[in-house]
């Protein structure tokens, strides 16, 4: 990915949430991680930058009690994932969301999204001392 631009928060996500293509049914992936204006997808395919989609997210009923949220998004990068090749991480920005939708992804957010932690390994962590 790119140098990171990103000046919102972005947490990974804890729960297994599709990504369809609104105007085909198409499943796209499953969210990655989230931030509160935009998401990585996982996908078993490429998708071409800068391309604009409108998109679907069914939902559980655990956040809200409309079954989903429809959006406008533009993915801004796509790679291979480095640890294991059949996946295509992929970056998307929404681009535009109903703010009733809106509501319920920043819910997401909230509910699902778990503060990615650094690690730095230690000496002691190392198989040779």
């Amino acid at each position: 990915m790119p140098t990171d631009k990103r000046k919102l928060a972005r947490k990974n996500f804890s729960y297994y949430m599709r990504v369809m293509n609104e105007r085909t049914g198409d499943l796209l992936g499953q969210l990655g991680d989230i931030s509160s204006g935009g998401f990585r997808l996982e996908s078993d395919k490429a998708i071409a930058v800068g391309e604009a989609f409108d998109l679907r997210i069914d939902q559980t009923g655990e956040i809200s009690p409309k079954g989903y949220i429809t959006f406008s998004a533009r993915t801004r990068w796509c790679q291979k994932d480095p640890y294991d090749p059949t996946i295509y991480n992929v970056g998307f920005q929404i681009i535009d969301m109903t703010p009733a939708d809106y509501d319920i992804f920043v819910q997401m957010f909230n509910t699902y999204g778990v503060q990615k932690k650094i690690h730095h390994k230690t000496t002691s962590e190392y198989i040779w001392g």
